[in-house]
């Protein structure tokens, strides 16, 4: 019986620490972004990031403006370019229904959204938090840069 309960608890720790992966881009390209050079003309820089931390098995869809930015996993980020002067919906999939935050932007500068795992009741959900700027480029130096376009879910 007591050898039953420690395999039980074992392989639920196994599964629980599991970790999610995602597609990367390639090297030059996670380079590129980490330089944090200023947006095209008229545009906003927008780096997306998870952390490591609780949930490292789950992926959760992140969408910009409605449109799949892809699916976030431990110690990635996503970078886009975004139209300047202008406000920005980011999503990104929970327990029951999408968190969002909205972001104002100017033209010229980059901005920071961090994407994090919350205990849920049944699930872990997750949820959005604007950074500021140097917080951001710390965090994003020590992560690598996703390939997008792969969302799970329909929202």
């Amino acid at each position: 019986m007591f050898h039953s309960i420690k395999f039980i608890c074992l392989s639920f720790v196994i599964v629980l620490s599991g970790c999610a992966t995602v597609d990367l881009e390639d090297a030059a390209m996670d380079v590129a972004a980490k330089k944090f050079n200023p947006p095209s003309p008229g545009n906003s820089g927008l780096y997306i990031f998870r952390n490591m931390g609780v949930g490292t098995a789950l992926k959760k869809d992140i969408r910009l403006n409605g449109e799949c930015i892809g699916e976030s996993a431990p110690s990635i980020y996503f970078y886009n370019e975004v139209a300047g002067n202008q406000e920005h919906e980011i999503s990104t999939e929970s327990e029951f229904s999408p968190n969002k935050v909205y972001l104002p932007t100017l033209a010229g500068k980059n901005y920071f959204v961090e994407n994090y795992i919350t205990m849920g009741a049944f699930v872990g959900g997750a949820n959005l938090r604007i950074i500021e700027e140097a917080e951001g480029k710390d965090a994003v130096m020590k992560l690598k840069l996703a390939k997008q376009g792969n969302c799970n879910s329909q929202q």
